[in-house]
């Protein structure tokens, strides 16, 4: 990795965390970044998450979920007892989070916000999540992620 560590990976070497770090050169022509991770890294895109910010009831949330699918607002405001769930606005998510859209981490945020990761991140070993910049992805076990976002973990994508 050029340079010091992201915040994310700063994170998980403050909490001795076991984890690889993956780097690309990203495309600025993309729009899924995390498809665009599976394809270059030659990973299953089951097996990278993409981190989004939902509002809940007003109430920032981030939801984890694989880049193979795509965010259940509905079921993300149950698992949080919220009535409504929308995708959070570009501007407010970097703000909240610290990071660019693209490479948004669910871990290091500036604002540590409720999480929630869907449930099939167990079904793996190890999963990729961003790494807080686009072109970076950080690998780990799932235990450990769950662990340092200290989220929730239920059933919230399609």
């Amino acid at each position: 990795m050029v340079g010091r560590g992201t915040p994310a990976t700063l994170s998980l070497t403050a909490a001795g965390l076991a984890f690889t770090v993956h780097e690309y050169v990203h495309s600025p022509n993309v729009q899924s970044y995390g498809l665009e991770a599976a394809d270059m890294l030659g990973i299953d895109a089951d097996r990278i998450f993409k981190t989004l910010v939902a509002a809940i009831d007003g109430q920032l949330v981030v939801a984890v979920v694989p880049v193979s699918g795509s965010l259940d607002l509905k079921a993300l405001a149950e698992v949080r007892s919220g009535k409504r769930a929308t995708l959070a606005d570009a501007a407010a998510a970097e703000r909240a989070t610290g990071y660019v859209l693209g490479g948004i981490s669910p871990i290091g945020q500036r604002t540590t916000l409720p999480t929630v990761i869907d449930e099939s991140a167990q079904l793996h070993t190890s999963v990729f999540v961003s790494a807080g910049r686009r072109g970076l992805e950080i690998e780990l076990a799932p235990d450990d992620l769950i662990s340092i976002t200290s989220a929730a973990v239920a059933d919230i994508a399609r």
